[in-house]
């Protein structure tokens, strides 16, 4: 399994019962294909940096869980044919890195010598 975010854009104009229903539908799929639903957070309506389909503004969701690869299809499939939605965009989130445990040994940090910078001398000698 790996872990997903969906940046989602409605309409506007669509009514928050509408809005919920999407999101709800989304959550379902996530869980009915044994992912595990993670958060849902709204950004709310935010202006567009150009319209789509004549709309200025958007109401953004940022979704985020852990599914499989072919969940995460049947998801933007879903979300492609779902009136109402005017763009997602589904990526995976970076694993955190993690420190080695105290079983493994880690490379030594590699030492770096530095030159110095040759400095100004004046001739003639002292002033």
């Amino acid at each position: 399994m790996n872990d997903y975010e969906i940046l989602l854009m409605l309409d506007p104009e669509l009514p928050e019962e509408r809005q919920g229903e999407i999101l709800t539908r989304t959550q379902e799929l996530v869980k009915k294909h044994d992912g595990e639903w993670e958060n849902q957070e709204t950004w709310g309506r935010r202006r567009l940096a150009y319209e789509i389909d004549h709309k200025g503004e958007g109401v953004y969701h940022l979704l985020t869980f852990k599914a499989t690869p072919d969940t995460l299809d049947e998801i933007s499939r879903v979300l492609k044919i779902t009136d109402g939605v005017m763009r997602h965009l589904a990526t995976r989130r970076p694993k955190p890195h993690r420190r080695p445990t105290s079983g493994t040994t880690a490379p030594p940090p590699v030492e770096v010598a530095v030159a110095a910078e040759p400095t100004e001398t004046t001739e003639g000698g002292e002033e």
